[in-house]
């Protein structure tokens, strides 16, 4: 595992005026990278004090079988979106990538670091060659993280309010958490400023591109589920670990609206000019419109 070297963020120039933006204009780019660049956390994964746990906490920990999928994932997601920065000519754009591909590079010290400190077993690593095409390998991990991070919202505050995840733990692995909801606002708003500032000409192979996107997504969470039997994690991790999390006992309702509440509550902070991952939330609430039981609170 290489160093980790941590970016210098400098001025990132004045802040945007008040008012409406159009998505797709110099002051969108603004925004939304000033966003991501100015919320920062300069925590150093070397230096986290992880929570000694009792042993029936620390015996849960290490039984999820979300730990292997979650390093690769995260080793994957750096170096694609490294891999992306690297051909971005304007300067502030590119630096926003680089802080973006930094973060989830650093997400993976963090889980080594929570394997070692609680003696938890990761398969061999894969070899995690450089992406032949980075524009597709920076959509996959962007709209994977907007699925990923909707459903972990969830799953985090449902382990936290039953205490699988002791309260220590959840404060420590918080800040990893919070950085997903900056990255899949930034991202979706890259996308929103992308196809507005290309070539008429290419917008079309774009959309398609982002279709086939959704695709391969759908297939690499449904179509290798099998995989799991065969001594491998697959990509599922939120689903597989939803059980545990819940001792077996998962309302998957009560899921649901605990995601839609995370995901409003975590992105609800930003900026409200700025576009937000709209598929997955509007999916699951027009599934709970019709199915299950309505949340406490709701309007008949």
């Amino acid at each position: 595992m290489t160093a980790l070297t941590f970016p210098e963020i400098t001025s990132t120039g004045p802040a945007v005026p008040e008012g409406k933006i159009r998505w797709g204009s110099e002051e969108h780019k603004r925004l939304f990278c000033k966003t991501l660049l100015d919320t920062f956390n300069p925590y150093r994964p070397a230096v986290i004090d992880w929570p000694k746990l009792p042993q029936d906490a620390q015996d849960r920990i290490t039984a999820l079988p979300i730990w292997d999928i979650a390093v690769q994932t995260e080793n994957r997601a750096g170096l694609n979106v490294c891999t992306y920065a690297e051909g971005i000519p304007d300067p502030l754009l590119r630096k926003a990538v680089e802080l973006n591909g930094f973060e989830e590079r650093r997400h993976r010290y963090v889980l080594s670091n929570l394997v070692e400190a609680y003696g938890i077993k990761l398969a061999p690593e894969p070899a995690y060659p450089r992406p032949k095409n980075p524009e597709w390998a920076f959509l996959v991990t962007g709209y994977s993280e907007c699925i990923d991070s909707f459903f972990a919202f969830g799953l985090f505050e449902t382990a936290k309010q039953s205490g699988f995840f002791p309260a220590d733990l959840v404060d420590t692995f918080e800040p990893v958490v919070h950085e997903e909801g900056r990255h899949i606002l930034f991202f979706v708003n890259w996308v929103a400023w992308h196809r507005r500032n290309m070539p008429i000409w290419r917008r079309p192979w774009f959309e398609l591109k982002v279709l086939a996107v959704w695709a391969f997504l759908v297939y690499e969470r449904i179509g290798i589920a099998s995989d799991v039997s065969h001594g491998q994690q697959d990509n599922n991790f939120t689903v597989n670990g939803a059980s545990q999390l819940t001792d077996g006992d998962i309302d998957v309702f009560k899921l649901m609206d605990t995601c839609l509440a995370e995901n409003d509550r975590r992105l609800g902070i930003y900026d409200k000019r700025l576009k937000r991952p709209r598929f997955v939330p509007f999916m699951i609430r027009t599934f709970r419109r019709f199915i299950g039981p309505k949340p406490a609170g709701a309007a008949a």
